[in-house]
């Protein structure tokens, strides 16, 4: 038996593709999806990129590949408060004054 690819669906009715080797042991499933269509596609995509997928090696922390840096952000502009709903004062109320003796 060569190496394949199945598309099956789980117990919950989604599409999900399984890898085996040749010797019938699943190498690895994927996520399950909606369509057939979907899981197509996930094959397409592990062919297409796979071959050229960086391997990183997370048990040996020297040989483990720099995460790619991403752009930093912009801050965001400071969020202006609300205002007051209307008829509300824009000013705590005064303390009562004290009684007169």
């Amino acid at each position: 038996m060569a190496y394949v690819f199945e598309i099956y669906k789980d117990r919950k009715g989604e599409f999900r593709v399984r890898f085996k080797a040749s010797n019938g042991e699943t190498m690895f499933s994927t996520e399950g999806y909606t369509s057939k269509a979907s899981a197509k596609g996930a094959i397409k995509s592990l062919l297409k990129n796979g071959p050229k997928a960086l391997v990183n090696d997370l048990s040996d922390p020297k040989k483990a590949a720099a995460p790619k840096k991403t752009p930093a952000r912009k801050k965001a502009a400071p969020r202006k408060t609300a205002k007051p709903p209307m008829g509300a004062p824009d000013t705590p109320p005064a303390a009562p004054a004290a009684p007169a003796t």
